[in-house]
């Protein structure tokens, strides 16, 4: 009788092994070892979690109604980093910490003690948030080109600290304006190029600009013709380029110039908003100058992301940059609300089109909101991703946590990787995938929907699941 029981036993097990081997992709397949190896970093609105650290989730079999498949073979756009614009303002205020103070507020802003800051903007001479008005050229004359004192005394040490920890990190550089000599009205302030005479200085100006900081040990990743070439105000250094103008000075001399000089800094156009993409549209028309025109950068002040539709219509090979969004005093919601507005808003859906970074505007500003470069016009009440008090101390404002669920995890060389949802995704419900060099995956997951939502992650043979409060939002990272 015990031999009779124990031939039924194994028949049973037989079947049993043999009814699991037909099940679907989508349910118990492909079990997987248990193992606490996927690291899990939570921002929530009703709590005080900030890009806080998690207990490990166990790869399992659990299932649910919602699930992200992961196709980490599907390989989208390289991602450059995310970061901020080290103003002359943030310069200033950095560098004149204190010592001890700057190297830990560096090593929590570049570091992966901290957000791992990988990408930076620099102004070429003064912007709005500025110590004063100042470009490399301020004598007439291209021959006269030098760094200012005022960043060889502010930008450059912080700079070079900053590459100390990261030799790595990528930089792009604006001009808010022409120097005054190669302008109409012959101020910083509005105005516009004289015309083609000052054309080869104006592209000059460039070569000198990536040369002069090359001497310095601090390479020039990209650049851009123009911030913000629509936006001519007298309150600050503006000036104003059309898109004729643009394309000719790439197309006829910058272009050129950076080719006969062995110059492989990037050249980027436009670097305004969203809702005027006929302007790149019109310059990357032009089949000479495409040739020479590395991206396009964009700003989010106006128009939504969406608008980069029309700019993917047309020319979906070229390459999406976002280079500036601010927060400041017209944010009426808390600072979690805030920061997952400029997530939901911006920065997800930005990148999942195609951007290849995402930068905030002034990296430090004080407590006052600047030092600003006047009292009239501009930016009067931006935010900086950190406060700074005084020479000691400081504090993180929403964007640091904004761009820290992002830059923290995501490393040099990272693509964004394709993912297909099973089930029904809810309304403001967002997802970013991107696969590392080393192999790890980096899946950020944005809750609003106005519930709590429990879903799925699945990649190849491993899944996980978890469930993410509403107004929340998780990083994960695994191996």
């Amino acid at each position: 009788m015990k031999k009779v029981k124990s031939v039924f036993r194994i028949i049973f097990l037989l079947l049993l092994l043999v009814s699991c081997s037909g099940k679907s992709d989508d349910d118990t397949a492909g079990e997987v070892t248990v193992q606490k190896s996927v690291g899990v970093y939570l921002t929530t609105r009703y709590s005080t979690l900030k890009l806080t650290e998690q207990g490990g989730i166990d790869f399992s079999n659990d299932v649910s109604n919602l699930t992200i498949r992961l196709d980490s073979t599907n390989l989208k756009q390289e991602i450059d980093g995310f970061g901020a614009a080290l103003t002359g303002s943030s310069a200033y205020l950095i560098e004149n910490m204190s010592s001890s103070a700057r190297q830990v507020l560096l090593k929590k802003l570049f570091t992966e003690e901290g957000i791992g800051i990988k990408y930076l903007r620099i102004c070429i001479g003064a912007s709005d948030f500025s110590l004063g008005n100042y470009t490399y050229c301020d004598t007439e004359g291209i021959e006269n080109f030098s760094i200012p004192a005022i960043d060889k005394r502010n930008l450059l040490p912080v700079l070079k600290e900053i590459l100390a920890l990261n030799k790595d990190i990528k930089i792009v550089a604006s001009p808010w304006t022409a120097p005054a000599w190669m302008k109409g009205n012959n101020n910083l302030y509005g105005g516009s190029l004289i015309g083609a005479s000052v054309y080869d200085d104006f592209a000059e100006y460039f070569v000198k600009y990536i040369r002069a900081f090359e001497n310095e040990g601090i390479n020039i990743d990209a650049i851009t013709i123009q911030n913000e070439p629509r936006n001519e105000n007298s309150y600050y250094p503006t000036m104003y380029m059309s898109w004729s103008e643009q394309n000719q000075i790439v197309r006829d001399y910058l272009g050129p110039k950076f080719a006969s000089e062995g110059i492989d800094t990037k050249i980027l156009i436009w670097d305004h908003n969203f809702d005027e993409v006929d302007y790149p549209i019109n310059i990357l028309n032009d089949t000479q100058t495409r040739g020479y025109v590395s991206g396009v950068a964009f700003h989010g002040y106006a128009g939504t992301p969406d608008d980069l539709d029309a700019l993917i219509l047309a020319h979906p090979d070229v390459p999406i940059y976002f280079t500036e969004q601010s927060g400041g005093g017209w944010n009426t919601d808390d600072a979690i609300g805030n920061m997952l507005y400029y997530m939901k808003d911006m920065l997800m859906p930005t990148i999942n089109l195609g951007s290849r970074n995402f930068l905030m505007w002034n990296l430090a500003l004080n407590e006052n909101n600047g030092p600003v470069t006047t009292t009239g016009g501009g930016c009067q009440n931006c935010r900086g991703v950190v406060t700074i008090k005084d020479s000691e101390t400081y504090s993180f404002n929403e964007e640091y946590y904004l761009l820290g669920h992002f830059s923290k995890f995501i490393k040099a060389g990272a693509h964004r990787i394709a993912y297909t949802i099973v089930g029904t995704k809810p309304s403001s419900f967002q997802i970013c995938a991107f696969l590392n060099p080393d192999g790890s995956k980096v899946l950020v997951v944005l809750n609003q929907s106005g519930s709590k939502q429990q879903f799925t992650v699945r990649n190849a043979d491993r899944r996980f699941t978890y469930s993410l409060a509403d107004q929340s939002v998780a990083t994960f990272i695994y191996n």
